[in-house]
């Protein structure tokens, strides 16, 4: 072979590997575009962005992370727009993936943030069945993996949508299964697994609030509040914060409720939460029923929501029972039907409205001695049945001296003034009666001079001869009226 032919020979060589990088580069640039392309379509043209995200997929040879994230972006779009068989089935061709496509922490984070996007529709009832079905095949895909980590993420956003629907009896087998998963083989807490034990401490705390089991729900807020080996994300601590407050609220233990909420409002605003408002009207229901001169909106955290309109009807109530106003506070009831919407705040205000009730009723009747039921009625406007119910309490509790005349419906009180004669009258021959015996019976003095001198006159010490003997009687004589000693 010629030097040309060598030369030729070695640059059809060189042609031909240099033709075959470019044109595997070109597919990869192909590919990467089809991505963006689509990617800048998805909003105002989903359908066509969905077939171009799919379409990613067949270009690849061999499974890659460009497919990886183009059926990524097609599942979510199918579930926003409804498509959720759909949704299930590319769902199910993205987790074959994660084995040997995308790299373990890649693919574990990918699907913790899908799950995250998929949980935010649970309020769907027709997407409720998807997303349980997104859990069961994650489970299933990460089980034969031993991913230990997203097995527990993934069971517990399982238990919480258990729990949105009320299935209790499933919640709390999942729940038994996910607290086995956080101990060690000795049946104790395992550290390394705080950060999780926290999560499950707070999906049961919230199962029995709403079961209102109180038992075990302070058993467990206690345990929760001991867990010092997590570093839970700010919301947890909200939730755990929140029900402990509830708690409180039932056992009338206002101080502890009022603390409790303003511990949760403070985690909840902080994760930037949107139930920091729900949470901040419970605190200052709280703040009421505690009887507390302190204003709730002194603080650092909860000054920025002083006048925050979300929030604006429960600061006129609270407004208007620190200033005694009832017309005002039942206007405001009136008015805002809207915040009885809250079952938590519908049990609660009856407490308030009965203790503003009872504080006018007070400040009603205290000039009059008599009255009718039906006049105090019209004056609180209210019905005289919740007239006759708050004054029958206030006279057992011995906060008004007197009785209902049933027969007439009226209320008559015993007249102050008498009680407070008759007191001082009695007081006044207590003193008189002390007086005496200290006098009389008790002085030193006294009982000295009569030691000493026995039968003695006391004219004999006065040297003036007379008899003057306090063991005996004496005589009356001379002038009218005059006593005189006995000689």
């Amino acid at each position: 072979m010629s030097d040309d032919d060598f030369m030729q020979a070695s640059d059809e060589e060189y042609d031909f590997e240099y033709e075959d990088e470019e044109e595997e580069d070109n597919g990869d640039v192909d590919i990467e575009n089809k991505y963006y392309n689509a990617k800048q379509i998805k909003t105002s043209e989903p359908e066509e962005a969905i077939e171009e995200f799919l379409g990613i997929a067949p270009l690849e040879q061999e499974k890659g992370e460009w497919g990886f994230k183009g059926l990524k972006q097609a599942i979510k779009l199918e579930f926003k727009l409804r498509r959720y068989q759909k949704a299930i089935e590319h769902y199910e061709e993205l987790l074959t993936y994660v084995k040997s496509a995308v790299t373990r922490n890649y693919s574990e984070k990918s699907i913790d943030n899908m799950l995250n996007f998929i949980e935010k529709g649970s309020d769907d009832p027709d997407a409720v069945g998807c997303i349980e079905q997104f859990y069961s095949l994650t489970l299933k895909c990460f089980q034969s993996t031993n991913n230990e980590r997203l097995w527990l993420k993934t069971n517990i956003k399982l238990a919480r949508l258990l729990l949105d629907r009320k299935d209790y009896h499933a919640v709390a087998r999942k729940l038994r299964d996910l607290h086995r998963a956080c101990q060690k083989e000795d049946g104790t807490e395992d550290p390394s697994k705080g950060t999780y034990s926290l999560e499950i401490y707070a999906l049961e705390i919230q199962m029995y609030s709403e079961t209102k089991n109180n038992n075990q729900l302070k058993l467990l807020y206690q345990k929760a509040l001991k867990v010092r080996s997590a570093v839970p994300h700010p919301k947890i601590q909200g939730i755990i914060r929140e029900c402990g407050g509830k708690m409180h609220m039932s056992q009338e233990s206002w101080k502890e409720a009022q603390s409790d909420f303003f511990e949760s409002f403070r985690n909840y605003d902080e994760a930037g939460d949107l139930r920091r408002i729900q949470v901040l009207k419970y605190l200052l229901l709280a703040t009421v029923l505690m009887k507390s001169d302190i204003n709730p909106f002194d603080s650092q955290e909860t000054k920025p929501y002083k006048n925050d309109p979300r929030i604006a009807s429960m600061t006129d109530l609270v407004d208007a029972y620190q200033r005694d106003d009832i017309y005002k506070y039942e206007d405001v009831l009136q008015k805002n039907t809207d915040l009885l919407t809250d079952p938590f705040i519908a049990e609660n205000i009856d407490e308030v409205t009965r203790n503003m009730r009872t504080k006018a009723v007070l400040k009603l009747i205290a000039p009059y001695t008599r009255m009718r039921l039906g006049w105090i009625a019209q004056r609180l406007r209210i019905t005289e049945p919740e007239v006759r119910d708050i004054v029958s309490y206030l006279i057992v509790d011995g906060r008004v001296q007197g009785h209902i005349d049933e027969h007439n419906a009226t209320l008559e009180l015993a007249s102050r003034g008498d009680a407070d004669r008759t007191k001082a009258i009695q007081g006044l021959s207590d003193s008189v009666g002390d007086l005496f015996a200290a006098i009389l019976k008790d002085a030193e003095g006294f009982r000295s001079v009569v030691a000493e001198q026995g039968s003695t006159s006391f004219g004999d010490q006065l040297g003036d001869g007379s008899h003057f003997d306090l063991a005996r009687p004496m005589k009356t004589g001379g002038r009218s009226g005059e006593w005189l000693p006995v000689t």
